[in-house]
């Protein structure tokens, strides 16, 4: 089996994240939405320019992960949404972690996530805490396996159709 890397993004790899965005974003949730809501909210959320800007903003931490030589998921850490839910407890959230459908079961995800936990540690952070759309089955068991918890829900507008996202949070 190989090994699954991870490395932190720099700006240089911007126009990289964009692609592995959009697409990994396109292959998770196109068969379960409309063409006319994807393509909405990938023109108006997930352009190029809009995510190529997002890897040089203070605050946002960007990693890849690698699997036979190929770039197969990636993850963005934001270290500015603090929720008031948490009170004064410093946090850090996993805005996405996402991993090519092909390469699912191959350790990508286990990789990211521990990457993501230890870089919360290292920062001292109390909570690591994400949103998952509430139907997306596999990837509330995979958190819930990692310890994180449900403590409310939000709407996600994906075009024009408002989805609850689960809020979930582990404690550190």
């Amino acid at each position: 089996m190989n090994a699954v890397t991870i490395r932190f993004a720099t700006i240089n790899d911007a126009a990289l994240i964009a692609d592995i965005s959009q697409r990994t974003f396109y292959d998770a949730f196109a068969s379960f939405n409309t063409k006319e809501n994807i393509d909405k909210f990938m023109t108006n959320e997930f352009y190029t320019e809009k995510l190529i800007a997002q890897v040089g903003q203070p605050g946002n931490i960007f990693l890849l992960a690698y699997y036979e030589g190929q770039i197969v998921g990636y993850v963005l850490l934001v270290e500015t949404n603090n929720r008031t839910e948490f009170g004064n407890a410093n946090a850090i959230e996993i805005a996405r972690i996402y991993s090519e459908q092909k390469t699912i079961g191959k350790g990508i995800g286990k990789a990211l996530m521990q990457k993501c936990i230890e870089i919360a540690k290292e920062k001292r952070k109390k909570i690591i805490w994400l949103g998952v759309w509430e139907h997306n089955e596999r990837a509330i068991s995979f958190y819930t396996k990692w310890g994180f918890e449900k403590f409310g829900d939000h709407i996600f507008m994906l075009g024009d159709d408002a989805q609850t996202d689960w809020l979930m949070k582990k404690e550190l």
